[in-house]
C-alpha cells in the first residue's frame, strides 16, 4: 500500500488499474455528484466548510484563465449565513473566496488546459467536523504525460477552505488521457475508518481512497468490465445514498456501456457495510444521477438520468427521462418509477435533444419533511431559441414523486433575470441547497454556454409553495472575483 502524507506537495497514490473499451461519443462526467459528506453519518447531508451550520456552495470554472494560463480553472466557494450566500465579492471578507493551484497554500502549479474544477465533491475526510473540497483537474499534465490527471483536497475549517495545510495527489503510475478526477464523490461507506471516503474516476475506472492517521490511503479499484451485472461500464458520474439505511453509504456508479453501442445509461450499485463496497446490482439509466427522502421513510432514493430510446421515439417521448429507484432494506427497489415532460401533470412536451434529467439534485425546497427533485434540461428549445436550457422542479410526497404542484422554469420565465438565448444550456448543473437554513432549498442552477461560454448561475429563493421566481438573481465569475471570459463557471456545482 502506497501512502501520501497531508503536506502541500504533489504525491502519487498507488492504486491497482484495470481496462475499460473505449467508446466514441461518451459524455463528460458530470461536474458534481449527489453525495452524502459529513463525518460518521451517511446521511449528513450538508456541504458546511466552515462547520457554521450553513449550507455552503462550491462552483468550478474548468476553463477559467489563472495567471494568464488559459483552461486553467478555478474554483469559487460562497459560505453560507442567515440572508443566504452572497453573489457578489463587496460583502463582507470571507463571505466568497476564489481558490485555484496559484492560491497560496493550494499544491500544484496552474497551467493550461488543467481544467481545475471540472469535477467537485464535498466530504469530511479527516473526520475533524468540517467538510472538505475535493477537486478534480482531468486535464493536469504529469510530467510529460498528458491529460494524466490529478486531485486536490482542500481540508475545511472554523476560517472555511485553504487555511489549513492540503493535499494533492494522482495515479501512481499517470497515462496519457486517463484524465484522472474526471468525477469525484466520498461518503463514508465501511466501518473501516470514522471519517468520509473518496472515490475518483478516471478513463479507466474507479479508485478509492481514504484518510488515516494524517494520511491519504489507497483502497483499491473497483472493477466494472466484469461485474456479476452483466454490463461493461464505460464510467463517467458518481453518486451516493444510504439506500437500504445500514448506516453506511452505498457507491453508485454511472456511464455507459458498449454492450448497447453507448446509446444508454447503466448505473452499477455497490453496497456499502461494515467491511467494504459490495456490487449489489445494475440499474438501468444513469445520465444524470442524485440522492435523497423523497417519500420520508427514512431511506435514500436513487434518481437516474436516462437518454430516450428508439421506442421512445415512436412514442413521441424521446426528450429524456429519469427513473426513481425507492430505497428499502434490500436497497434501491424496481422496477423505475419512471417521469419525462409527457408524464401527467409535468410542464412541457418531450422533444428529441432536450436532454431532461441531464442534471439532477434532490432537496426540501418546501419544508414539508418531502425531498424534491430538481430536474435540468439543458438542451430545451424555449420557443424557437434551440438549446437555451430549462430547469423543472418535481415534488416529493408519502407516496414518493408526483406532479402535482411541479414547476418549470427558463430565463424567458418572468421575473427570472436574463434572456434565453441559443446555446445557453441554462440547467446544465442544478443543486437545492439550503444556504439561509431556513429549511427550505433554494435552487442553485447554471449556463456555462451564457455569454459565449462565460457560464452565469441563478439563485432561485424558495417559498412553502415552492420555488420563486420573484427574487431570483443571476450573478458570474466576475461578481465574486474570477476572470470571467471562456470559464465556463458553473460547469461544476457540487450536491
Amino acid at each position: 500500500m502506497t501512502n501520501v502524507s497531508r503536506k502541500k506537495v504533489s504525491a502519487a497514490v498507488a492504486s491497482a488499474t484495470f481496462l475499460l473499451l473505449a467508446g466514441a461519443g461518451i459524455v463528460a462526467a458530470p461536474a458534481s455528484y449527489a453525495g452524502v459528506p459529513g463525518g460518521t453519518s451517511a446521511v449528513d447531508r450538508n456541504s458546511d466548510f466552515n462547520g457554521d451550520g450553513y449550507d455552503d456552495v462550491l462552483i468550478g470554472a474548468p476553463g477559467g484563465t489563472v495567471d494568464g494560463k488559459e483552461g486553467a480553472g478555478y474554483v469559487t466557494v460562497q459560505y453560507g449565513a442567515p440572508n443566504g450566500i452572497a453573489t457578489n465579492n463587496t460583502v463582507p471578507k470571507g463571505r466568497t473566496a476564489i481558490i485555484s493551484q496559484s492560491t497560496p497554500g493550494v499544491p500544484g502549479t496552474s497551467e493550461t488546459y488543467d481544467s481545475f474544477g471540472q469535477a467537485i465533491a464535498t466530504g469530511d475526510l479527516d473526520g475533524d467536523g468540517y467538510d472538505d473540497a475535493i477537486i478534480g483537474a482531468p486535464g493536469e499534465d504529469e510530467g510529460t504525460v498528458e491529460d494524466a490527471g490529478r486531485v486536490t483536497v482542500l481540508y475545511g475549517s472554523k476560517a472555511g477552505l485553504g487555511a489549513e495545510t492540503n493535499d494533492s495527489f494522482t495515479s501512481a503510475t499517470p497515462k496519457a488521457g486517463a484524465r484522472f478526477g474526471q468525477s469525484v464523490a466520498a461518503a463514508r461507506f465501511t466501518g473501516g475508518t470514522d471519517t468520509d471516503s473518496m472515490a475518483v474516476l478516471d478513463n479507466n475506472g474507479a479508485q478509492l481512497f481514504t484518510y488515516h492517521t494524517g494520511i491519504l490511503h489507497s483502497l483499491g479499484t473497483l472493477n466494472t468490465t466484469t461485474h456479476p451485472g452483466g454490463h461493461r461500464l464505460q464510467p463517467a458520474y458518481l453518486t451516493t445514498g444510504d439506500y437500504d439505511r445500514n448506516g453506511f453509504a452505498d457507491l453508485v456508479i454511472s456511464g455507459y456501456s458498449p454492450d448497447d453501442d453507448y446509446q444508454q445509461g447503466w448505473s452499477a450499485l455497490y453496497a456499502g457495510g461494515e467491511t467494504a463496497l459490495t456490487y449489489r446490482q445494475d440499474l438501468n439509466g444513469g445520465l444524470g444521477t442524485a440522492s435523497g427522502d423523497i417519500n420520508h421513510d427514512g431511506y435514500d432514493d436513487l434518481v437516474l438520468g436516462q437518454l430516450s430510446s428508439a421506442d421512445d421515439k415512436a412514442e413521441g417521448d424521446d426528450g429524456g427521462k429519469i427513473a426513481v429507484y425507492y430505497g428499502s432494506s434490500e436497497g434501491p427497489t424496481g422496477p423505475a418509477d419512471w417521469w419525462s415532460q409527457n408524464s401527467p401533470g409535468v410542464p412541457g412536451t418531450s422533444e428529441h435533444g432536450d436532454a431532461w434529467g441531464n442534471d439532477l439534485s434532490v432537496g426540501d425546497v418546501d419544508g414539508d419533511g418531502y425531498a424534491d427533485v430538481a430536474v435540468g434540461a439543458p438542451g430545451e428549445d424555449i420557443g424557437t431559441v434551440q438549446d437555451a436550457g430549462a430547469v423543472w422542479l418535481l415534488r416529493g410526497s408519502r407516496d414518493g414523486v408526483t406532479a402535482t404542484g411541479a414547476q418549470s422554469f427558463d430565463q424567458n420565465t418572468a421575473n427570472i433575470p436574463g434572456t434565453a438565448e441559443a446555446d445557453d444550456a441554462w440547467g446544465s448543473q442544478v443543486r437545492l441547497a439550503d444556504t439561509n437554513r431556513d429549511g427550505r432549498a433554494e435552487l442553485v442552477a447554471s449556463a456555462p454556454g451564457e455569454n459565449s461560454g462565460d457560464g452565469y448561475v441563478w439563485l432561485l429563493p424558495a417559498g412553502p409553495g415552492g420555488l420563486l421566481a420573484e427574487g431570483s438573481s443571476l450573478y458570474g465569475a466576475a461578481d465574486l472575483g474570477g476572470a470571467a471570459k471562456a470559464a465556463r463557471f458553473g460547469a461544476a456545482i457540487d450536491e
